[in-house]
Protein backbone atom coordinates (compact mmCIF):
# COMPACT_ATOMS: atom_id res chain seq x y z
CA UNK A 1 0.00 0.00 0.00
CA UNK A 2 1.61 2.93 -1.34
CA UNK A 3 1.70 6.06 1.49
CA UNK A 4 -0.08 8.69 1.55
CA UNK A 5 1.55 12.30 0.46
CA UNK A 6 0.61 15.28 2.06
CA UNK A 7 -0.17 18.53 0.31
CA UNK A 8 0.49 20.19 3.32
CA UNK A 9 2.09 19.64 6.73
CA UNK A 10 1.67 22.00 9.74
CA UNK A 11 3.82 21.14 12.69
CA UNK A 12 3.14 22.34 16.18
CA UNK A 13 0.60 24.93 17.12
CA UNK A 14 -2.64 23.33 18.58
CA UNK A 15 -4.39 24.30 21.72
CA UNK A 16 -7.60 25.77 23.46
CA UNK A 17 -8.80 29.39 23.25
CA UNK A 18 -11.19 30.44 26.09
CA UNK A 19 -12.72 33.40 24.34
CA UNK A 20 -14.10 36.35 27.44
CA UNK A 21 -16.29 38.83 25.08
CA UNK A 22 -16.49 42.27 26.35
CA UNK A 23 -17.78 45.96 25.72
CA UNK A 24 -13.99 47.46 25.39
CA UNK A 25 -10.25 46.18 25.46
CA UNK A 26 -9.45 47.92 28.90
CA UNK A 27 -10.21 46.17 32.55
CA UNK A 28 -13.38 48.38 33.88
CA UNK A 29 -13.99 50.13 37.31
CA UNK A 30 -13.99 47.89 39.95
CA UNK A 31 -13.60 44.42 40.30
CA UNK A 32 -15.97 42.48 38.56
CA UNK A 33 -18.44 42.60 35.35
CA UNK A 34 -21.14 40.46 33.69
CA UNK A 35 -19.98 39.16 30.47
CA UNK A 36 -21.67 36.69 27.57
CA UNK A 37 -21.27 33.20 28.24
CA UNK A 38 -17.09 32.20 28.58
CA UNK A 39 -16.62 29.80 25.96
CA UNK A 40 -13.80 27.58 24.99
CA UNK A 41 -12.49 26.88 21.67
CA UNK A 42 -10.23 24.54 19.74
CA UNK A 43 -7.77 26.65 18.32
CA UNK A 44 -4.20 28.22 18.44
CA UNK A 45 -2.35 29.11 14.64
CA UNK A 46 -1.67 25.46 13.64
CA UNK A 47 -4.93 24.45 13.95
CA UNK A 48 -6.48 27.24 12.16
CA UNK A 49 -3.88 26.53 9.40
CA UNK A 50 -4.74 22.53 9.15
CA UNK A 51 -8.23 22.87 9.55
CA UNK A 52 -8.44 25.40 6.73
CA UNK A 53 -5.99 23.53 4.52
CA UNK A 54 -8.63 20.53 5.41
CA UNK A 55 -11.50 22.86 4.29
CA UNK A 56 -9.71 23.65 1.14
CA UNK A 57 -9.65 20.69 -0.02
CA UNK A 58 -6.05 19.94 0.56
CA UNK A 59 -4.73 16.67 1.81
CA UNK A 60 -3.52 18.26 5.22
CA UNK A 61 -1.25 16.07 8.39
CA UNK A 62 -1.07 17.89 11.64
CA UNK A 63 1.52 17.27 14.03
CA UNK A 64 2.38 18.35 17.71
CA UNK A 65 2.57 18.19 20.89
CA UNK A 66 -0.84 16.95 23.37
CA UNK A 67 -1.05 17.16 26.73
CA UNK A 68 -3.65 13.67 28.37
CA UNK A 69 -5.82 16.59 30.04
CA UNK A 70 -9.22 17.73 29.41
CA UNK A 71 -7.88 19.72 26.79
CA UNK A 72 -6.42 17.33 24.77
CA UNK A 73 -9.44 15.26 24.71
CA UNK A 74 -11.43 18.26 23.59
CA UNK A 75 -8.88 18.60 20.49
CA UNK A 76 -8.77 14.73 19.65
CA UNK A 77 -12.65 14.72 19.34
CA UNK A 78 -12.53 17.77 17.19
CA UNK A 79 -10.35 16.44 14.67
CA UNK A 80 -12.01 13.41 14.63
CA UNK A 81 -15.42 14.74 14.15
CA UNK A 82 -13.62 17.29 11.36
CA UNK A 83 -11.79 13.98 9.63
CA UNK A 84 -8.63 16.20 10.15
CA UNK A 85 -5.39 13.80 10.00
CA UNK A 86 -3.93 14.46 13.44
CA UNK A 87 -0.87 12.71 15.60
CA UNK A 88 0.78 13.50 18.21
CA UNK A 89 2.72 13.08 21.00
CA UNK A 90 2.29 13.49 24.93
CA UNK A 91 3.67 16.14 27.19
CA UNK A 92 3.53 15.90 30.91
CA UNK A 93 3.27 19.83 30.35
CA UNK A 94 -0.25 19.61 29.56
CA UNK A 95 -2.49 21.61 26.40
CA UNK A 96 -1.41 24.80 25.58
CA UNK A 97 -4.31 27.58 26.39
CA UNK A 98 -4.87 30.70 26.06
CA UNK A 99 -7.73 33.68 26.93
CA UNK A 100 -8.71 35.86 24.32
CA UNK A 101 -10.85 39.19 25.12
CA UNK A 102 -12.79 40.22 22.29
CA UNK A 103 -14.61 43.55 22.10
CA UNK A 104 -17.66 44.20 20.51
CA UNK A 105 -15.98 45.33 17.39
CA UNK A 106 -14.25 42.24 17.25
CA UNK A 107 -11.01 42.93 18.18
CA UNK A 108 -9.03 40.79 20.19
CA UNK A 109 -5.81 40.60 22.96
CA UNK A 110 -4.58 37.10 23.35
CA UNK A 111 -3.26 35.76 26.72
CA UNK A 112 -1.24 32.76 25.76
CA UNK A 113 0.16 30.00 28.54
CA UNK A 114 3.60 29.07 26.66
CA UNK A 115 3.52 25.88 29.09
CA UNK A 116 6.33 24.03 26.68
CA UNK A 117 9.75 24.43 28.15
CA UNK A 118 12.08 26.68 25.77
CA UNK A 119 14.19 23.02 24.24
CA UNK A 120 10.92 21.06 24.30
CA UNK A 121 10.87 19.53 20.37
CA UNK A 122 9.08 17.04 18.06
CA UNK A 123 10.99 13.91 18.09
CA UNK A 124 12.61 13.76 14.81
CA UNK A 125 11.51 9.62 14.79
CA UNK A 126 7.95 11.06 15.05
CA UNK A 127 7.67 14.15 12.57
CA UNK A 128 10.46 12.88 10.20
CA UNK A 129 8.25 10.37 8.20
CA UNK A 130 5.35 12.88 7.61
CA UNK A 131 7.88 15.24 6.66
CA UNK A 132 9.10 13.02 3.75
CA UNK A 133 5.64 12.48 2.49
CA UNK A 134 4.94 16.04 2.24
CA UNK A 135 4.90 18.90 -0.25
CA UNK A 136 4.67 21.64 1.95
CA UNK A 137 5.52 22.28 5.53
CA UNK A 138 3.95 25.21 7.66
CA UNK A 139 6.08 25.26 11.18
CA UNK A 140 4.16 27.37 13.73
CA UNK A 141 6.53 29.60 16.16
CA UNK A 142 5.96 27.25 19.50
CA UNK A 143 9.76 25.99 19.58
CA UNK A 144 8.89 22.82 19.58
CA UNK A 145 9.65 22.82 15.75
CA UNK A 146 12.44 24.58 15.38
CA UNK A 147 14.84 21.98 14.96
CA UNK A 148 13.06 20.37 12.21
CA UNK A 149 14.23 23.01 9.46
CA UNK A 150 17.59 21.35 9.42
CA UNK A 151 15.90 17.96 7.49
CA UNK A 152 13.42 20.42 5.71
CA UNK A 153 16.54 22.33 3.72
CA UNK A 154 18.20 19.00 3.33
CA UNK A 155 14.59 17.33 1.78
CA UNK A 156 14.37 20.69 -0.07
CA UNK A 157 10.52 20.86 0.77
CA UNK A 158 8.84 24.50 0.52
CA UNK A 159 8.17 25.73 3.74
CA UNK A 160 6.34 28.67 5.50
CA UNK A 161 5.85 30.28 9.09
CA UNK A 162 3.98 32.74 10.54
CA UNK A 163 6.28 35.12 12.65
CA UNK A 164 2.20 37.22 14.08
CA UNK A 165 3.00 39.89 15.73
CA UNK A 166 6.46 39.72 15.43
CA UNK A 167 8.30 43.28 16.99
CA UNK A 168 11.39 42.54 14.12
CA UNK A 169 14.05 42.49 16.95
CA UNK A 170 12.90 38.95 19.11
CA UNK A 171 15.40 35.90 18.14
CA UNK A 172 13.18 33.41 18.35
CA UNK A 173 10.75 34.52 15.93
CA UNK A 174 13.97 35.57 13.72
CA UNK A 175 14.96 32.63 13.97
CA UNK A 176 11.95 31.04 11.71
CA UNK A 177 11.65 34.78 9.65
CA UNK A 178 15.44 33.47 8.37
CA UNK A 179 15.05 29.67 8.02
CA UNK A 180 11.42 30.04 6.17
CA UNK A 181 10.59 30.23 2.14
CA UNK A 182 7.28 32.13 2.80
CA UNK A 183 7.17 34.41 6.24
CA UNK A 184 3.95 36.35 7.25
CA UNK A 185 3.64 38.49 9.64
CA UNK A 186 1.66 40.85 10.88
CA UNK A 187 2.19 44.40 10.95
CA UNK A 188 1.03 45.90 13.83
CA UNK A 189 3.80 46.10 15.95
CA UNK A 190 6.47 47.58 12.89
CA UNK A 191 4.31 49.74 11.11
CA UNK A 192 7.46 52.42 11.52
CA UNK A 193 9.69 50.20 10.56
CA UNK A 194 7.73 47.82 7.99
CA UNK A 195 10.62 48.33 4.94
CA UNK A 196 13.48 48.01 7.17
CA UNK A 197 11.90 44.67 8.84
CA UNK A 198 10.67 43.06 5.48
CA UNK A 199 14.08 43.84 3.80
CA UNK A 200 15.64 42.64 6.95
CA UNK A 201 14.07 38.56 6.03
CA UNK A 202 15.13 38.22 2.77
CA UNK A 203 18.88 40.02 2.94
CA UNK A 204 19.47 38.01 6.11
CA UNK A 205 17.18 34.63 4.89
CA UNK A 206 16.33 32.53 2.77
CA UNK A 207 12.47 33.69 2.25
CA UNK A 208 11.11 34.28 -1.46
CA UNK A 209 8.73 36.67 0.38
CA UNK A 210 7.69 38.23 3.36
CA UNK A 211 4.21 39.06 3.54
CA UNK A 212 3.06 41.86 6.07
CA UNK A 213 -0.97 41.49 6.92
CA UNK A 214 -2.64 45.38 8.15
CA UNK A 215 -6.10 44.25 9.31
CA UNK A 216 -8.38 46.33 7.81
CA UNK A 217 -5.62 47.79 5.80
CA UNK A 218 -4.53 45.21 3.83
CA UNK A 219 -1.13 43.77 3.85
CA UNK A 220 2.07 44.71 2.47
CA UNK A 221 4.04 42.03 0.21
CA UNK A 222 7.94 42.29 -0.65
CA UNK A 223 9.24 39.55 -3.10
CA UNK A 224 12.97 38.77 -3.45
CA UNK A 225 14.58 41.77 -5.66
CA UNK A 226 12.03 43.89 -5.44
CA UNK A 227 13.15 47.46 -3.56
CA UNK A 228 9.83 48.27 -1.95
CA UNK A 229 6.44 46.10 -0.84
CA UNK A 230 4.08 46.30 -2.53
CA UNK A 231 0.45 47.32 -0.52
CA UNK A 232 -2.79 45.49 -1.45
CA UNK A 233 -5.77 46.41 0.04
CA UNK A 234 -8.54 44.46 2.03
CA UNK A 235 -10.93 43.14 0.57
CA UNK A 236 -14.61 44.02 2.15
CA UNK A 237 -16.03 41.98 4.62
CA UNK A 238 -19.34 40.25 2.91
CA UNK A 239 -20.89 39.39 7.07
CA UNK A 240 -20.83 41.72 9.83
CA UNK A 241 -17.26 41.35 11.76
CA UNK A 242 -17.69 39.84 15.08
CA UNK A 243 -14.61 38.36 16.18
CA UNK A 244 -11.00 38.78 14.12
CA UNK A 245 -9.59 35.25 16.25
CA UNK A 246 -7.86 33.19 13.32
CA UNK A 247 -8.45 35.91 10.77
CA UNK A 248 -4.47 35.91 10.32
CA UNK A 249 -4.70 32.36 9.99
CA UNK A 250 -7.26 31.70 7.50
CA UNK A 251 -5.29 34.58 5.50
CA UNK A 252 -2.26 32.16 5.33
CA UNK A 253 -3.95 29.08 4.49
CA UNK A 254 -5.66 30.06 1.49
CA UNK A 255 -2.69 32.21 0.33
CA UNK A 256 -1.07 28.96 0.69
CA UNK A 257 -3.61 27.64 -1.30
CA UNK A 258 -3.33 29.64 -4.20
CA UNK A 259 0.39 29.13 -4.36
CA UNK A 260 -0.44 25.63 -4.55
CA UNK A 261 -2.08 25.62 -7.64
CA UNK A 262 0.35 28.15 -9.45
CA UNK A 263 -1.72 31.26 -8.26
CA UNK A 264 0.23 34.66 -8.80
CA UNK A 265 0.77 36.88 -5.96
CA UNK A 266 -2.22 39.19 -6.79
CA UNK A 267 -4.18 35.50 -6.90
CA UNK A 268 -2.41 34.20 -3.75
CA UNK A 269 -3.43 38.17 -1.51
CA UNK A 270 -6.96 38.32 -2.68
CA UNK A 271 -7.33 34.70 -1.57
CA UNK A 272 -5.85 35.31 1.63
CA UNK A 273 -7.54 38.41 1.99
CA UNK A 274 -11.36 36.78 0.91
CA UNK A 275 -10.56 34.10 3.74
CA UNK A 276 -9.39 36.73 6.48
CA UNK A 277 -12.40 38.36 5.80
CA UNK A 278 -14.56 35.34 5.71
CA UNK A 279 -13.10 34.26 9.26
CA UNK A 280 -14.27 37.98 11.07
CA UNK A 281 -17.35 36.85 10.23
CA UNK A 282 -17.77 33.98 12.79
CA UNK A 283 -17.27 33.91 16.52
CA UNK A 284 -14.94 32.24 18.25
CA UNK A 285 -11.23 30.51 17.28
CA UNK A 286 -11.36 28.33 13.94
CA UNK A 287 -15.11 28.11 14.08
CA UNK A 288 -15.73 28.15 10.82
CA UNK A 289 -13.55 27.98 7.59
CA UNK A 290 -14.17 29.19 3.78
CA UNK A 291 -14.62 25.71 1.70
CA UNK A 292 -12.74 25.90 -2.11
CA UNK A 293 -16.47 26.68 -4.06
CA UNK A 294 -17.30 29.55 -1.57
CA UNK A 295 -13.46 30.86 -1.55
CA UNK A 296 -13.97 30.95 -5.40
CA UNK A 297 -16.95 32.14 -5.76
CA UNK A 298 -16.18 35.39 -2.71
CA UNK A 299 -13.17 35.85 -4.63
CA UNK A 300 -15.54 36.33 -7.92
CA UNK A 301 -17.05 38.92 -6.48
CA UNK A 302 -14.42 40.45 -4.54
CA UNK A 303 -12.72 41.21 -7.99
CA UNK A 304 -15.81 42.50 -9.94
CA UNK A 305 -16.08 45.44 -7.10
Amino acid sequence: MTATSYDILVAGGTGVDTIVRVPELRIPAGDSVFVPPVRDYVGHTGNGVALGAHALGMTTKFVDFLGDDVQGQQILAAYAAAGLDFSHVVTPHGTPRGVNLVDAQGRRFSFFDGRHPADLRLPRDFYLPYLERARHVHLAITGVTKDMYADVHRLGIPSSTDLHDWDGTNPHHRAYALASDYVFLSAAAIHDRLDEVLRSILAQGRARLVVATDGAAGCHVLERGEEKPRHFPAVRPERPVVDTNGAGDAFVTAFLHALSQGGSVEECVLAGSVSGAFACGAAGTHTEFIDLPGLRAACARASAL
